[in-house]
């Protein structure tokens, strides 16, 4: 029996929404096949997911689906439902996805000492152990090394059933996916393809629909000019006729061929003015707003009031070694950043990258207030609680806050009326209240996970023209390329040992 996946003219609200997240989506998912679910943070991408797995039911329409659904979160917080299970079964597929994904036996009592990495190759693997017919995943390369990537590219290239994949990754999205279902608000579109090549139909359509929407302004003006000239010519024929209405027949008019005149006349005048109501309504046509253009939001971030710290070192460190737990140790130079230097940590999943950094930031030469950090991972619990505190704001820091929210890309009304953020718009949110304090030293841990595309962008721009010092942890090497002047990098030793390596 075929499997499939099909959502007919299906809308979803949170309670308390007053517009729906989703309206009138219809999609159909085939087996055998990825598909892309791609748009802005807060667009509703993981809804749409949840949807599809039938943890969510929708408010309009209908999902159809025959088989199992499996849907694989976005956080890391928890151990999967399955994790014991998975760990502690030897059949052939679980030892395998295992092998396959890298993840060791001891793992089994350590979820708590796991990377985000590894903890989302567990979730992963147990997705797939379930062999589901529909499978929906969210954002699973965040956290992942470029090699592990590739595994798990592999991986998900060998199921067979309907695969819903959200993701901010353009390579690996056009590398798995045949076809991709874009959120752009109000607007939702199946493209065939990759994401590259549905982003690039896009353009060339919204080129297209702008060149034809801006000729049709044109037509529209002319046509308005003339049915004023119509409007005009039509009222001064009308007052003509008007005086010659009051005006006494001649004596010799016997025949009434005076006022049939006049009657012809009043008859001009209202097929003159009935043109130019027809050629107004023409041109209103015309200039109408076409829904088919996506309206873009002004983008562009800044750290207004970032600036090197007066101090010679904001981080000035002698040698030393970090208990990574398990009997592994880090080993790490003296470390020195200076008050305008941009670092690069960088090394497999698991070595203790985000470890060293929190080591880092505690000793830091810095005032607190002076410190800008975004974390590898926020809770959901910690997301409510950031969320919740931004809404209580005055109206002034909430204004300044959302302003910056809004030009990374999300839309400030739909973020507080949101029940539970996305982690792309808290990490917003943290950027923006970070940016007030005008920071000396920036730290971000995995800065590019949970942020869309044009997001990415505006935060690499703005970094890029920031004077102040920066640890990055990322294994995006586009954005560390055009960031980082500095390399700690990290490798295993030994069996138990990692040694960090200075390089510029």
């Amino acid at each position: 029996m075929a499997r499939f996946l099909q959502f007919d003219d299906v809308s979803f609200a949170y309670p308390g929404m007053q517009d729906p997240l989703l309206a009138h989506v219809t999609a159909h998912f085939p087996e055998g096949g990825w598909t892309g679910i791609v748009g802005a943070n807060g667009a509703g991408k993981t809804t749409l997911l949840k949807l599809a797995a039938g943890t969510l039911k929708p408010t309009e329409g209908a999902i159809r689906q025959i088989g199992t659904a499996q849907y694989a979160v976005q956080r890391t917080d928890a151990p999967p439902d399955a994790w014991d299970d998975f760990m502690n079964c030897w059949d052939a597929p679980a030892m395998d996805l295992r092998r396959l994904l890298g993840i060791s036996d001891d793992w089994a009592d350590r979820w708590d000492t796991l990377s985000h990495g590894e903890r989302k190759r567990v979730q992963i693997a147990i997705a797939l152990w379930h062999a589901p017919d529909v499978l929906a995943l969210d954002e699973p390369t965040n956290h992942l090394d470029g090699a592990t990537k590739r595994i798990l590219l592999e991986a998900l290239k060998r199921f067979r059933g309907a695969g819903l994949l959200v993701s901010h990754d353009r390579e690996f999205l056009d590398a798995l996916c045949s076809q991709c279902l874009f959120i752009f608000p109000p607007r939702i579109q199946m493209r065939p393809g990759g994401v590259s090549q549905g982003m690039e139909q896009d353009r060339r359509e919204q080129t297209h629909a702008r060149e034809q929407h801006d000729a049709n302004a044109g037509k529209a003006r002319r046509l308005a000019a003339a049915a004023q000239q119509r409007r005009e010519a039509a009222e001064q024929s009308a007052a003509r006729t008007k005086r010659l209405k009051e005006k006494k027949p001649p004596a010799n008019d016997h025949d009434g061929r005076f006022m049939r005149g006049v009657a012809k006349l009043q008859g001009k005048d209202g097929w003159g003015f009935s043109q130019s109501a027809e050629l107004r309504r023409r041109a209103a046509k015309l200039a109408a707003p076409d829904k088919s253009i996506r309206v873009d939001y002004e983008m562009g971030f800044w750290l207004e009031g970032a600036g090197c710290s007066p101090r010679n070192y904001v981080v000035d460190l002698p040698p030393g070694r970090i208990d990574l737990g398990d009997g592994r140790t880090l080993h790490y130079p003296p470390l020195q950043v200076r008050p305008d230097d941009r670092v690069a940590l960088v090394g497999a999943n698991g070595l203790g990258k985000s470890t060293l950094l929190k080591h880092v930031l505690a000793q830091a030469n810095v005032p607190p207030e002076r410190l800008l950090v975004i974390p590898q991972e926020i809770s959901a619990e910690e997301s409510r609680e950031i969320h919740a505190s931004v809404k209580k704001l005055d109206d002034a820091p909430l204004g300044r806050v959302m302003t910056l929210v809004s030009r990374l890309g999300s839309r400030p009304g739909r973020l507080l009326a949101s029940a539970t953020p996305s982690p792309g718009e808290i990490r917003k949110i943290l950027l923006a209240q970070g940016v007030e304090r005008g920071p000396h030293l920036i730290a971000l841990d995995e800065p590019t996970n949970h942020l869309d595309l044009p997001s990415i962008a505006c935060l690499e721009d703005a970094l890029v023209d920031t004077p102040c010092a920066m640890l990055l942890v990322s294994h995006d090497e586009r954005f560390l390329a055009k960031l980082a002047r500095t390399r700690w990098e990290f490798a295993p030793t030994g069996p138990d040992t990692v040694e960090v390596t200075v390089r510029t």
